[in-house]
């Protein structure tokens, strides 16, 4: 079987909480410059934000994102941790995952689409449709 989408599951810490929260990341070879983060809401919910899968790249690293996202692994006091930053006019939220799980997460998207061969895989004329067609 193939597939041209990768998901992982997790939970994660919501602003330093002693109870996690059911996240998922999603990554499709059709939209291959992003990357989804959903949360589960107490009501059974889920909760989306997409950005580019760069930004998690970097944020192994460095701290990354400068708007509503942003991925940072200086914030926690264990190096296995990366704090993720979420902010926008109705509220801001940080959590924390594993470095482990990001990384094992972005290989498989690689491998779907490797990195920096991200155009040859992005449907321009799709997208003008997409957009001229609203």
């Amino acid at each position: 079987m193939h597939t041209d989408a990768v998901h992982q599951s997790q939970f994660v810490l919501l602003n330093e909480s002693t109870t996690p929260v059911l996240s998922r990341l999603s990554y499709r070879a059709d939209e291959p410059f992003a990357v989804t983060v959903s949360f589960r809401t107490e009501r059974g919910r889920w909760i989306e934000w997409t950005f580019a899968r760069d930004l998690l790249v970097t944020g192994l690293v460095k701290p990354a994102g400068l708007g509503d996202v942003r991925i940072r692994p200086d914030l926690s006091e264990d190096d296995a941790l990366l704090t993720l930053e979420i902010e926008s006019p109705d509220g801001y939220a940080s959590f924390e995952l594993e470095r482990e799980d990001i990384q094992t997460f972005l290989d498989s998207s690689y491998e779907l689409v490797p990195l920096g061969m991200e155009s040859e895989h992005f449907d321009v004329d799709g997208l003008i449709d997409e957009i001229s067609n609203v």
